[in-house]
Parts: C-alpha cells; structure tokens; sequence
C-alpha cells in the first residue's frame, strides 16, 4: 500500500491535527497575559518614544545641515562681518538657543547672538581633521546639557573663522499630554534633558512631592535599563520579520503608585535608512517616555471557554472520526480482503457484504461474480436488490455528514462567539496616545515646510548677490543635493521667465511670483498636489526663489507604525498626502472624521487643539485630527493631520480572545476541508467509479479493462476485479469451445457394445 494514499493516512491526520488543535484550544483560549494593562499600551509607549526619537534626530540633522550650508553659502560670496552673518542667520533660522563667531587662531570672539555659547570648554586644537567638527555636547554648571555645533567661514585673505551654534536637547514640538514625561538618555544612562515632570518646589502637597521624587526615581531607573539595551544590535532586540523601526526600541513596566502603573518607551537615535548614520546618530542618545496608567483590576479572563471549546471538538472529533473508521474504512479493508480471497480460489464462503453505499454496492457484485465463478451464468439468479433509506447513502454522504459535525464546531468560533465589538474596554490612554502622536506628527510637518521655506530664503538672499545664471544654477544644485525634500528649484523674474533651475520641470509660474503667499497649495483638479514654497530674491526687483516639495517626501513624514491610516487634509477636507495608497484631492472616507476635523480646528483659547475620540463603524474605530498650530507660513494653510485605525487591531485582551476564537475556528474549517477533501480525492470518487465498474462486471461485461488509477485499498480492489474478469473470460471460452473425441473412440464404443 502506499505511504501517502489509501483510507488510512487522511483519517489518522485528521485524528491528529483534531487532537492538537483541542490541546491547543483548552490551553491557549481565554488565556491573556497582563490582563490589567493590555499590551496595546505598552506598544503604544514604544512608538510614541519612536516619534520622540524620529523628532530628535530630524531637529538635530537639520539644525547641523543648515548651518553647515549656511557657512558655505557665506563663504562662496563676498567677505562679511561677524554680526552680518549672526544678524542673516537670525532672521532666517530661529532653532538655536544662542550663535557666535570667533577667530580660530587667535580664539577672538567676534559677534555673539542670543545665550552666551560656552566656548570656554572649546579646544581650538581639536578643531582640525574630519570629525574636528562634529557636534559635541557641553554640560554648563547649572546642570543643563548643550549641543554645540561648528561651521567654518573661510575667506581668501581673511582669518578663518568658526560659526558656533547652541542648542539644548529638547524635543522639537512633541505633545505630551497629562501624566506623560520624556526624557534624553545618554550611553551611560545619564538624563541630559526631560520634560513633563515637575520641579519639586512647584507642588504645594506633601503627596504631590512624593508622587514627583517616586517619578523622577522611575524615570532615572529606566534610563539606566535603556542605556543597557541600547548598546545591543537592533536586530537582537526584535522578533524576526518584526519590521517596524530601525533602532533599539522596546517598553519597559515599572512600579505602581497607588492606583497607577508606570510604563515606558525607549528607542535610540537611528538613521532613517539601515545601514546608514548621521550627525545625531553618532552622538549615542536615546529616549525614554514614561507615562501613568491606571490598571483595572477587575479585568479578568477565565480559561473555563477554553477548556470546553476543546472539549466538545474532542467529542465532535471522536464521533466524526468513528463515522469514518466504521462507514468508509472497515468496508473498504472488508472489500479489499473479500476481493483477494475470490482471486485466491476461495470460493465457498459467501462474500461479506457490507451495509452502505458503494462499499455495499461492490460488496453485492462481488457476491454475485462469486457464484458466476462456480458456474452460475451472468443472468442467472436475483437481481441485486437496490438500497433503500439509510443504505443508500454513499461515501460522498458519510463525508458530508462528518464535515457538517467538523464545522457545527468551527463555525460558531469562526462567526459568532467571543465577539468583542460590543463588550470590548478600549483604554483611555490608547486614545489619548493616538490624539498626542498625531499631534506630535501634524507639528513634524509643519516644521518641515517652515524649514524648507526658510532654506528658501536663505538661498535667496545669497543669490540676490550673483548675477550671472550659471552661479545661480550652482547654487540650485548644491541646494537640490543636499535636500531631499525638493523636487526642483529655480528662479523666475517678474514676468515669470525662468532664469535659472535645478532639478525638474517646473510646473506652474506665476507673473508675479514675489507677491505669492511663502507656501501654496496648487493642482487642484490634477491627479497630484503641487506645494510650491517662495521667496523673494532681494536687489533683483521682484525676482523670486521658487521650490516645489516633494509629495513622497510628505508622505514619508506621515508613516508612523502604530497609528493606522493617516492623512494630511487641506481647509476643505481634501487629502494632500498619506501613508498609504490614496487618491489626490478626494475627501475623507466618512462624516465622522469630517466632524472630527471641524472639532480640532474649533479655536480654544489662542489656538486650535488636537482631539481624539472612540466611534463605531464597522467595529470600534481610534480616531484624531491635529490641525496646524504654532508659528511660519505654514500654519496659514489651514491643514490638518487625521489618523484613524480599528481597535480589533491592537493587542487589547477582548480582541486577544476574539481572535484567537476565531483562529481555532478556522484552523478546525482547515483541518476538515484538507483531510475530508484528500479523502474525496483518493477514496470517494474512485469508489464511486469502481461500483459502476464492478456491478457492469457482475452483469456480463467481459470486455472492460479494470485499471488501478492508484497504489491503495480502492486500486487493490481493482485489480482483484480486473483478475476475476480475466478468469470469468477464461471460463467462457473454455465453455464455448466443443470437446474433441479421440480416433479411437468410436472402435472403442462399439467393441463395448
């Protein structure tokens, strides 16, 4: 018999996969770890520490990048005093806490702006070589930790000089919420700056002082945790296959106060490509986010579904697999020994026939094909009685009615039970999370459209100082080259013609490109958006820098894990931009985020707010709107970021148990649709066709080839058909053919006579 055919293989499979599958439904279902705190929170803290780092790296690579090519626009031009390039860069820039120019040979300070730069800890010495002027940071004596950055303005003929920038290490825009504080971690787990935890003497209560020191004891054990997982490969701090964010991130639970447990999100500065680095990269920091959350501890689960779930597939797949052992495969063993027995010459015990269906249809005709063998002719004796009720029911019936009891189990657990919609406890913290990223991401893009406007005037006010096009076209393609976010750039004087360009074809030119809102929204009606940032290039009367941002780099602003479908609208509610596929210009999917929308942009107070809340359609679905608030040309566009996600798809312990309901359901629907199926294919079928062949037989049909299609139970009794055949042929032509006398024979009869 074959290894992997017959009756035999697809019913102890069966048998088996039913019997794991209970195991694993009495020990897996209804068990939820962390009942108290869903795991969705925890996850929740790492992705808002990734945004926190995201925020960091971006703040920090973009603060060097700038005054690195502002240095070296300066420098291409004519020679200008200290205080000019503090002055330009100020009215350009406003990310830097304090600016200087000094001499780097004599250490002279020539020009100062802002807080005062602490150059005493500054080792002209160490200034030379390649990463003589990488960002350092300082720790002032107050504490507070600066970064300082270095650029070199070199003239011919003039002193070398060093452009110093300060800045602390602050996150840029980022929105904490209540009961949330953030924090910067260096390699040895020392905090360099925080955020969202009071200072001791600004609490009034003696239970208010102890809640901030147990705070600020949690936060700083933490960092000591995060500085030991961050020295470690990504790779080895992440499930295989896990995706998601480059570096080192994870989340961490710590203490309880009172009613509140403290959990965190750690994730280090990591390029935004792998394999690559930057200016932030090198420096070794890490962010830590703590926040609060109350724990319920009437949140329960009970393994008691799980235990009769798998009960009953153990009765239903004991009674499933019996039909089976007693209907289709005994028969057929019975059939197949029967059938070699009549090949054998074994003639003179009735063949068992058994009792249903096909097995029972071959049965009879071998009975019959017996007695031919014994000298009974094709016509001769009873016709086979034809079976009535439950007899007539054939294999195909028999498997049927086991996949019917298979999925009278699967069923229900696939559609119906443990169904979370109307019962789930969505977290409040999961929907404040989702109001605060989302916050925190419709700021990341409006600075990067102020920034690009601001690399815009600052391009600008250089070239106002080149008169011929090809030193404009120089400066265009080292502006191209070093920011991505561009996808051309040129210059257009007052009746639109364009001078100069770098990058693609432009795409709209206005007559009086000077007068142009700094950014616009332009393509409406076209297939893509169009972004156009302006500036007016000064002493050209009228000329104009014009640069048109990419829609991907917009879109890649928007792709954050954790926070669904995300898309930046304009004033009408037009989609601009996504983290997924979308279609230009179109509206949101339904009135609930366009109320949603309406409510983040109501004005409270000064500004706008961010909001989120919880609805139902087509299940429970976390939703939130953050308008543009704050400073730059771009808050006057009136766009908002919106971002929504079902909650089914978050580790929320009634949506753990819904699914994993639902996987056994299916895994039962799969188990009994491959082997019932398999046994359709190798068994029901050829059956089938074996009881017409054989009751043909049984009837007189001498001239049909029995052929064995495969090596099993169902072949094996082919070819006993196919040998009874052979012998009833043999018997006929040995009956038709008259006996010959011999040439004695009749001397002989005659002499007896």
């Amino acid at each position: 018999m074959s290894l992997l055919g017959g009756i035999r293989p697809p019913i102890a499979i069966l048998s088996v996969l039913l019997l794991s599958l209970a195991g694993i439904t009495a020990l897996v279902l209804g068990r939820v770890d962390d009942a108290a705190l869903p795991k969705a929170v925890q996850t929740s803290q790492q992705h808002f520490a990734e945004d926190g780092a995201i925020a960091l790296r971006a703040s920090i690579d973009e603060s060097v990048t700038d005054l690195n090519r502002s240095a070296a626009l300066f420098s291409a031009g004519s020679p200008v005093s200290g205080d000019t390039v503090l002055d330009k860069l100020g009215n350009t820039y406003q990310k830097w806490m304090g600016t200087a120019v000094i001499e780097i040979q004599s250490g002279k300070l020539v020009a100062t702006r802002g807080e005062t730069v602490p150059l005493t800890s500054l080792d002209r010495s160490s200034l030379s070589g390649e990463d003589g002027l990488a960002p350092r940071m300082v720790r002032l004596q107050n504490g507070e930790v600066r970064l300082l950055s270095f650029a070199l303005l070199s003239w011919p003929d003039r002193p070398q000089l060093l452009l110093v920038a300060s800045n602390s290490l602050k996150f840029p825009g980022i929105s904490l919420g209540q009961f949330r504080s953030i924090a910067v971690v260096d390699r040895s787990g020392t905090i360099l700056s925080s955020d969202g935890i009071p200072e001791p003497e600004q609490v009034l209560t003696d239970l208010q002082r102890q809640e901030v020191a147990a705070s600020n004891k949690q936060l700083k054990a933490f960092a000591k945790k995060v500085a030991e997982k961050a020295g470690r490969h990504p790779q080895s701090t992440k499930e295989p296959g896990s995706g998601g964010y480059q570096g080192v991130s994870g989340s961490l639970l710590g203490g309880r106060w009172l009613s509140d447990r403290s959990v965190a999100g750690y994730a280090s500065l990591t390029a935004p490509e792998p394999g690559e680095t930057t200016t932030a990269t090198n420096l070794g920091l890490s962010v830590v986010s703590m926040v609060k959350v109350a724990e319920d501890p009437t949140r329960t689960t009970s393994p008691l579904f799980g235990l009769v779930a798998g009960g009953a597939l153990l009765l239903v797949g004991g009674i499933a697999v019996a039909v089976l052992l007693g209907t289709v495969q005994r028969p057929l063993i019975r059939l197949f020994l029967e059938s070699r027995r009549l090949t054998r010459g074994d003639l003179t015990r009735p063949v068992s026939v058994p009792r249903y269906g096909e097995a029972r249809r071959i049965g009879t005709a071998l009975e019959r094909l017996r007695r031919q063998l014994l000298g009974e002719s094709a016509g001769q004796g009873e016709p086979a009685p034809r079976p009535r009720g439950l007899r007539r029911i054939g294999s195909r019936g028999l498997l049927v009615v086991c996949a019917v009891l298979l999925l009278a189990w699967s069923a229900p657990l696939l559609l119906a039970l443990n169904r979370a919609d109307g019962t789930v406890v969505v977290p409040q913290q999961i929907v404040n999370d989702q109001r605060e990223r989302t916050d925190t991401l419709t700021d990341r893009v409006r600075r990067a459209l102020n920034e690009g406007e601001a690399d815009l005037q600052s391009v600008a006010t250089l070239i106002g100082d080149r008169t011929t096009p090809a030193d404009m076209t120089k400066v265009l393609d080292r502006t191209l080259n070093q920011h991505l976010r561009y996808q051309s750039l040129y210059v257009v004087d007052t009746s639109g013609d364009v001078i100069a360009r770098s990058g693609g074809k432009p795409h709209e030119v206005r007559s009086k490109p000077a007068t142009a809102d700094p950014i616009q929204l332009l393509g409406q009606g076209s297939t893509k958006p169009l972004v156009v940032g302006t500036a007016e290039i000064p002493g050209r009367d009228g000329a104009a820098l014009v640069g048109e941002f990419r829609i991907d780099f917009l879109n890649s602003l928007l792709k954050r894990p954790g926070l669904g479908v995300v898309r930046l609208v304009d004033d009408k509610n037009h989609v601009i931009a996504g983290n997924t596929g979308y279609i230009a210009f179109q509206s949101l999917p339904n009135d609930r985020l366009k109320d949603l929308v309406s409510a983040s942009n109501q004005k409270v107070g000064k500004s706008a707010h961010a909001a989120g809340v919880l609805y139902r359609e087509n299940g429970v679905q976390i939703a939130a709107a953050a308008p543009f608030v704050g400073g730059g040309p771009a808050k006057a566009l009136g766009w908002t970021v919106v971002s929504w996600q079902p909650a089914d798809r978050l580790a929320i312990p009634e949506y753990d148990v819904q699914h994993r309901t639902m996987l056994a359901g299916l895994l039962g629907a799969a188990a009994a649709a491959a082997c019932l199926g398999w046994m359709h294919i190798v068994v029901a079928r050829p059956l089938r066709v074996l009881a017409g062949q054989a009751e043909a037989l049984a009837e007189g049909d001498r001239k049909t080839v029995l052929f064995p299609r495969n090596h099993d139970e169902v072949g094996a009794v082919t070819r006993s058909l196919e040998l009874v055949r052979q012998q009833l042929q043999e018997q006929r032509k040995q009956q038709s053919t008259p006996r010959r006398s011999s040439p004695g024979a009749p001397h002989e009869q005659h002499v007896r006579n």
